[in-house]
């Protein structure tokens, strides 16, 4: 029994990523989410590891400051897609989104993509990455 209080739950560092993900994003720190809660960043780095279980009123503030709803945080957890058959590429799918953006380079490209108003200019940067691609599988 002593041994599960100290793993985190499954669902509790689901959720804790889901903050650090929306959280970069936004490219904002653990310190200022931390003031904005009246809470210190130690206590936002044990949320996001899972440490520390986050109750439903901090979630419910924390969807506030981070501008998404609370299900956002719940979206492909562990065990939610049990039931569909057709369920595991759908989460295989959006987990690969989901590491891609928590990576600094995954990040940092997103970041500077959005920033791009030319639909032209989008279409013809997505064409360079493929060619990128297509050059470094060829090798």
């Amino acid at each position: 029994m002593i041994e599960n209080k100290k793993k985190p739950n499954p669902i509790d560092i689901h959720v804790g990523s889901r903050i650090r993900l929306r959280r970069t994003m936004l490219g904002m720190s653990q310190e200022k989410l931390g003031e904005s809660l009246g809470i210190t960043f130690q206590q936002i780095q044990k949320y996001e590891k899972g440490t520390n279980r986050v109750g439903a009123s901090r979630l419910q503030n924390i969807s506030s400051i981070l501008n998404v709803p609370v299900s956002f945080f719940f979206e492909d957890a562990p065990g939610e897609h049990a039931a569909g058959a057709g369920g595991m590429a759908e989460a295989s799918s959006s987990n690969y989104v989901v590491d891609f953006l928590s990576s600094s380079e995954g990040l940092q490209l997103n970041r500077a993509f959005v920033k791009i108003s030319d639909g032209k200019v989008r279409r013809k940067v997505v064409e360079l990455v493929k060619a990128l691609a297509a050059e470094a599988d060829a090798e």
